[in-house]
């Protein structure tokens, strides 16, 4: 039985006896918040997931961390220093974070350079009554900042200083975003600032506020009289301090065709061999719900302000960009949309621009509500409540300095119109399949296409000699979205040629024409807009049966049988349906409970299907293949295990044992006996939180000893070690159980909200030294933690 020790925050795992942990992946995408994301000077990128703060590498293109603390949705996160004022700090020990959320909280946080440690320094006091939508913050020196927040209470809290100097008039529409530029020398005035601003009115406007020093104790009266009458027309004046600004509209930008919610300028450049001089291009960054980013400048003859680059994400699936920032030295541009995808262009040009896409994190701007392995563990795949099915799967061809392979998104094969509630990969030989239940009453089948088997083979395995048994006999090379995206049809080879040169008579896009989807075997991690409409899967069959939204699947070890069950408030329609894999016949219903069943699964010997329910009861039933077309099933036992509801169940890989885990906070062993009854072994102390997910890996067959991982409403993460001595006779219940804590997982590790599902990426591990859990939550992230016993 282990014990824990004093748990340290940090990305390395805290130490429990001779267990640790640390994180491998973390898939998560955007809130879908306008201006969420930031680009900080230590060239990292927060932004918000859930109630969560992510921080990402763009080098990597991975999640690095998750920083815990708020209760609310992340609405928006700012650097101190950003990366308009780093040059100020280069020698900085350690940089700061602020989050601000959507219940009015903003959070201060502090990042180590030397461990790369992050630490949660204060909460900001008085916070907003309303939700923060705008942090923006500057370096007055090397010790004091100061930062702005505003609120859709419709205050704006400047912290250490707030004065109202003048009012700009000219945009009619919503002012989305603003931005101050340093100091840039004209040839009129050697000391003026630029503010940039954009609105829902399209268009974008460039401030001027050109300085002026005027004698002391004067009053703006007596500095009217220095400004000709045709200076004073073009704008107000204000003072600050011993200055006089006069400010006037510079230009106006008119470009995009819609709304425009952002507007950077570019971070200042050195100009100096000593590198400490820095001057401020003059150069914008915009973001649009067009789909399009522009980089501004002036001509260099005429000074007029034009476009002069334009990225953007032409997938017709999307719906526009969110929020764009810099790239710290300027040479990348950064978006996120509102699929909660990023977007990231880099300049590769030395003679000229050349913008070009580049990899970056992914994932699930929604609750995440299952996740499966693959046979063998080569991919996982997740669903989510965003309506997509994603794969992930740890890249060979990019392999970083520690010598370990990247996770990446690597397919989306489906993209749907309901929110998707649950998966089942079909295990077993033949070509790779999955079923996915949503908010609708048909689950749906899909076949894995050639493409996605040459990516797999060709890039993930690293192996080009290796040949996927199943790909011979695959004729589909992907497939297409249909208009009303329910239905993926294929897209075979012999078609291919005909539908490219049908995309390319002319056709017009609408409602009902929707372009053709162009599957390749991918040579390197797609971006998105190759994962949004290129690695689909072809649908090949729909389940008729259940009379609401699909609620639950899972599938036997053998691949011959598909568990279904849906939202239920009575007992005939709490069935569980069996089907066949193959004929995809409905072969069994199996009545038990009265309403939703919330998990099913197959013991590891395929003998008994275990049920748990919203009834507070589980459930066992005994299966039977007795030939081809014939499924023979009865009922062994039915308890009221919980005195709430039962969200989670496990099997024990090596034998019968299974635990159930209930919103009472409880987690309790029981036993298959004789295959006609169950016997409670032990239940597990009372937990913090609700238990939402149970998962069990055996480590030791012979002394019938694993782990069993325990997943809460929390978000927080436990291991237990269960063991208990087998009898002569197989068929009783193991003798001296006994189970104790080997890991509570960092906080800094965990989920942010609910556990919604763990899987263990080999049910058997054995004796080997790291083992690997998949996890998924309502914050949006699916998680791969890698386990070790030293």
């Amino acid at each position: 039985m282990f014990t824990g020790r004093e748990r340290e925050r940090g990305e390395k795992m805290i130490f429990s006896g001779v267990v640790r942990a640390e994180r491998e992946f973390i898939g998560s995408g955007c809130n879908r918040v306008v201006n969420n994301a930031s680009w900080g000077p230590s060239n990292l990128v927060s932004f918000g997931s859930q109630n969560a703060v992510a921080v990402f590498s763009p080098d990597s293109a991975q999640i690095l961390t998750t920083l815990p603390g708020h209760k609310a949705t992340v609405n928006c996160t700012h650097w101190i220093p950003s990366s308009k004022y780093a040059h100020k700090v280069w020698d900085a020990e350690k940089y700061f974070l602020l989050s601000g959320s959507s219940d009015g909280v903003i959070i201060l946080w502090e990042m180590g350079l030397k461990d790369n440690k992050w630490r949660q320094v204060l909460q900001v006091p008085q916070p907003h009554k309303k939700g923060v939508t705008c942090i923006v913050g500057i370096m007055v020196s090397e010790a004091v900042s100061i930062f702005a927040s505003s609120s859709s209470d419709s205050t704006v809290h400047i912290w250490e200083l707030f004065v109202r100097a003048c009012e700009l008039k000219g945009h009619t529409d919503w002012i989305r975003s603003l931005d101050f530029s340093l100091p840039i020398s004209t040839d009129s005035n050697k000391d003026s600032l630029f503010l940039v601003s954009s609105s829902q009115d399209k268009t974008i406007r460039i401030w001027k506020l050109a300085s002026f020093n005027s004698p002391p104790n004067s009053t703006l009266a007596d500095r009217n009289k220095d400004v000709s009458l045709t200076s004073y027309i073009e704008g107000p004046m204000f003072i600050a301090g011993s200055s006089s600004f006069q400010v006037s509209l510079e230009s106006l930008l008119v470009g995009h065709d819609d709304w425009v919610y952002s507007v950077k300028w570019q971070p200042p450049l050195c100009s100096s061999p000593d590198g400490r001089e820095f001057d401020q291009p003059q150069s914008i960054l915009s973001a649009s719900m067009d789909k399009t980013m522009m980089i501004w400048r002036p001509e260099q003859v005429t000074g007029i302000w034009v476009n002069v680059v334009t990225v953007g994400e032409l997938s017709h699936s999307a719906l526009g960009f969110y929020g764009a920032c810099w790239g710290p030295h300027g040479d990348s541009i950064l978006a996120h949309g509102y699929g909660g995808s990023f977007h990231l262009w880099k300049n590769v040009g030395v003679k000229s621009e050349q913008w070009q896409p580049h990899k970056v994190p992914s994932g699930h701007f929604a609750a995440v509500t299952d996740i499966s392995w693959a046979r063998s563990g080569k991919y996982l795949q997740s669903v989510s409540h965003d309506q997509t099915t994603r794969i992930f799967a740890p890249w060979k061809n990019t392999v970083s300095l520690q010598d370990r392979s990247h996770w990446h998104e690597i397919a989306r094969p489906q993209v749907h119109g309901h929110d998707i509630n649950c998966v089942a990969i079909i295990q077993g030989k033949g070509n790779h399949r999955f079923v996915s239940g949503a908010d609708e009453k048909v689950a749906r089948v899909f076949e894995a296409p050639s493409s996605f088997l040459k990516t797999l083979n060709l890039s993930i395995l690293g192996n080009s000699e290796f040949v996927e048994e199943s790909q011979g006999d695959v004729h589909i090379l992907g497939a297409n979205m249909s208009a009303l995206g329910l239905s993926q049809k294929p897209i075979y080879f012999q078609s291919s040629g005909d539908s490219s040169k049908k995309s390319n008579q002319g056709v017009s896009d609408s409602l009902e024409t929707i372009p053709d989807a162009v599957p390749t075997v991918l040579t390197e991690p797609p971006v998105e807009e190759q994962l949004a409409w290129h690695t689909l899967w072809p649908e090949s069959h729909k389940l008729y049966g259940h009379g609401n939204e699909l609620f639950s699947l899972c599938c036997d070890h053998e691949g011959k049988l598909v568990a279904s069950s849906c939202k239920a408030q009575s007992a005939p329609v709490a069935e569980i349906w069996l089907w066949q894999v193959g004929s995809w016949k409905a072969v069994g219903r199996l009545q038990a409970h009265s309403l939703t069943v919330t998990q099913m699964e197959f013991s590891h010997d395929d003998r008994y299907l275990l049920a748990v329910s919203r009834d507070r009861h589980f459930s066992i039933f005994s299966i039977k293949n007795s030939g081809v077309d014939e499924i023979s099933y009865q009922p062994v036992a039915k308890h009221d295990a919980h005195k709430r509801i039962i969200w989670a169940c496990s099997w024990n890989p090596f034998g019968h044992e299974f635990a159930t885990g209930s919103r009472d906070k409880t987690v309790k062993i029981w036993a298959v006996e004789n295959e006609t009854s169950v016997k409670q072994l032990i239940a597990l102390p009372q937990f913090s939180s609700s238990v939402t997910a149970l998962s069990w890996v055996g480590r030791d067959r012979l002394n019938n000893v694993g782990f069993l991982a325990v997943g809460m409403e929390s978000g927080l993460i436990e291991l237990w070690n269960i063991s208990g001595r087998k009898t002569a006779n197989d068929g009783l219940a193991p003798t001296n159980v006994s189970a104790g804590l080997a890991l509570r997982f960092d906080p800094f590790l965990c989920h942010v909200s609910t556990v919604q599902r763990f899987a263990w990426r080999n049910s058997e591990a054995g004796d080997s030294g790291s083992m690997q859990l998949a996890s998924c939550g309502d914050d949006n992230c699916v998680r791969v933690f890698k386990v070790h016993v030293d």
